[in-house]
């Protein structure tokens, strides 16, 4: 199996992973639309929510507490939660993975969420190390 999330979490391929646990790992995406941008994926490789019913409630812990994080270390005004399940939904990488989009004043509202803050992206090192306590 070819899978880019599979060998991040296998440790093939480098990640800014910023929580763990014995079903999900989370890690900073690469190409954020938001700072903060981070993706939740399943340790089991399941390739969306249509064809397996029970991984999303296995993530649902990492979820919770990943967005929490989020919240309290960046200080966010609240968090999107979004699945895309299928390439015309917008999957690009073809294993279940949940973003959480932590938001600001600067950029509110649903319509702004697709409407990337250019500076999202700038760094991820230090976001990374603010995240795991580092900084």
């Amino acid at each position: 199996m070819d899978c880019l999330f599979c060998a991040i979490i296998a440790g093939d391929v480098p990640s800014r992973q910023i929580y763990a646990d014995e079903h999900a790992i989370a890690f900073l995406d690469i190409a954020p639309l938001h700072w903060g941008h981070t993706l939740v994926v399943p340790r089991q490789h399941v390739t969306d929510i249509l064809a397996e019913g029970t991984t999303l409630s296995d993530i649902a812990p990492a979820v919770h507490n990943v967005s929490r994080l989020l919240v309290d270390r960046l200080e966010a005004g609240g968090v999107n939660v979004l699945i895309n399940n299928g390439a015309l939904a917008g999957q690009e990488v073809f294993h279940l993975h949940v973003h959480l989009v932590p938001r600001y004043p600067e950029f509110p509202g649903m319509r702004a969420l697709f409407q990337p803050d250019p500076e999202a992206g700038a760094e991820l090192d230090a976001l990374h190390a603010i995240l795991t306590g580092e900084a």
